[in-house]
This record gives C-alpha cells, structure tokens and sequence, in this order.
C-alpha cells in the first residue's frame, strides 16, 4: 500500500512558501502522494493553484485532489484546468472528486445545491469528452478543448463520499472508490458497494481504493488534531466531536492505520496534516519508512 502526505494548505494562516518548503520535503521522503483537499468558505488554499505550485517544485510525487467539490465549478473550465496541471505535471495528477454537503460553499460558489449529484454525473462525462479530443459541440461550432492531459483518456478520476448513490456513482463512473479512513469496517463495506456497480456496468478488472485520514503527531498531537476536526468539521455538530475523538494522534495509531486498512486491500492512503509544521511531515516520514 502507497502512503501519501497532504499539503498543509487547508490549514489557516499558513503561507505559500511553506507548502512549498512542505511539498519538497515530501517528494524527498517515502510519500507516494501529495493530496489537497476543498473549500470555498474557509480559509484555504484552492486546490489546483496549490497542486500547480507544487508541480513546479517537484518531479515524481503524485498530485491529488482529495476531494475536489466538481459542482462548484463549470465543467469545460474544469476539464481545462486539470488537463492543463495534467500536463504541466507530466502526467502526475489523480482526480479525487465529491459533491460536498455544505451548502454555504454552493452559495458562495454560486451554484446550485439541490441537483449537485445529477450535475456531476453529467460533469464527468463532459469532461473525459473533452480530455478525448473530441469536438465539444460541434453543430455550434465548438471544436475540441485543449491542452491534452499527458495520461490517455484524461487523468485518474476517485469519487468519494458516504451515501449509497456517490459510493455507486465511484464504480459506475470513476476508477476508484476514496474513503475517509478512520474506520477500517466502513470503508470495507461502502468499498464492496462500489465494486459492486463496478461490475454491474460491465466494466473490466475492478476499482482503485484510497483513503484520506487527518492525522497529528508528536506533542499534544490529539489536541492539536481535535481542534482541527472539531473548527473544519464544525457543520456536522456533535459527529464532529466523534470524528476528533478517533482521529489518529500517535505513532501506533499511524501504524494500525496502514496495517488495517492494507489488510482490506487499500492501495494508498493519504495523511492530512492539521498542523503547519515540518515536524509532522519529518515524524510521518519516520513512521512509514
């Protein structure tokens, strides 16, 4: 199983010259992966300016979004921007996609909340049109959108999410299926549902599975984590409060994170950080080897 490191862009208050200090520290270590993930209100970096950046001081890690909220955005721009950080990045980038459940982001975004999931269905397709070749719309004269991803087809698309129909919608349309890796059981199970659709839509060989897990290490890490939980997640109430208790926060939890979740066949999971200090990426490094 492949570990990966978060950037510490969702993090408030910290700087653009320390995720790049951060991005290549990572691409020097064990990490396979550095991951981002999204947010219109809070004070967070936006995923792709970040992931470009990092691109630009990096040659082999991985670029993920993890997840990016589609809907927010309009597709054809969207399906430009990755192509275009596809191909700055040589073929680097994974697409880890969700619709989100926050509706202040969609009021700021604008966009519209209600049809979040259709809309996204439809973004998807739109999108591997474009990332094609193909003529966007050709009987209005709307030829193909460029630049060309560097992987074939357009880059690796992850859905995640935790109801039935987005767990479905990750075999149906995507090439993976990515959790929120706290509880080993869970994500076994939503990962069943996905192979599931998988195979009902007839498609060959079976789903990617990753994860996402926040993490702290070192000196009142679980107190440094916790708060962190408890201020992004704090929407969610009294479940946010639970998420910070069983959030990883030492060395053996780091530990019985991998062996678990690489006992359900997970191939990558990706720590977020949750504090802006190098010394949670040096203490991760040392865990994982």
């Amino acid at each position: 199983m492949k570990i990966g490191i978060g950037l510490p862009g969702a993090i408030p208050g910290v700087k653009g010259d320390f995720i790049m200090e951060w991005a290549q520290r990572a691409e020097a270590g064990p990490f396979s992966t550095l991951g981002t993930i999204d947010r219109i209100v809070y004070q967070n970096f936006e995923p792709f300016i970040m992931l470009a950046a990092a691109a630009a001081v990096t040659t082999r890690i991985r670029l993920m979004t993890g997840v990016m909220l589609a809907p927010l955005r309009n597709e054809g721009v969207l399906a430009k921007q990755a192509a275009s950080l596809d191909a700055i990045s040589n073929g680097r980038l994974t697409l880890g996609f969700g619709v989100g459940r926050r509706p202040d982001d969609y009021k700021a975004a604008p966009a519209k909340y209600s049809n979040r999931g259709r809309r996204f269905e439809d973004q998807i397709a739109t999108m591997k049109r474009i990332w094609s070749g193909e003529d966007l719309d050709p009987e209005n004269g709307v030829g193909p959108v460029g630049p060309p991803p560097v992987q074939a087809g357009g880059p690796e698309i992850l859905i995640g999410g935790g109801t039935p129909q987005s767990i479905a919608r990750a075999g149906r349309l995507a090439d993976g299926f990515l959790a929120a890796g706290t509880q080993p059981d869970a994500v076994e199970a939503s990962y069943k549902m996905a192979v599931e659709a998988w195979e009902t839509a007839g498609k060959p060989g079976k789903p990617r599975l990753a994860a996402v897990c926040s993490y702290a290490l070192g000196p009142n890490a679980a107190d440094v984590v916790g708060g962190y939980i408890r201020h992004y997640y704090s929407f969610l109430g009294p479940v946010a409060d639970q998420m910070a208790e069983n959030a990883v926060s030492s060395t053996e939890a780091v530990k019985g994170m991998i062996q678990d979740l690489e006992g359900i066949g997970m191939d990558e999971l990706v720590f977020l950080p949750t504090a802006a200090d190098l010394g949670q990426l040096d203490r991760l490094a040392d865990i994982v080897g």
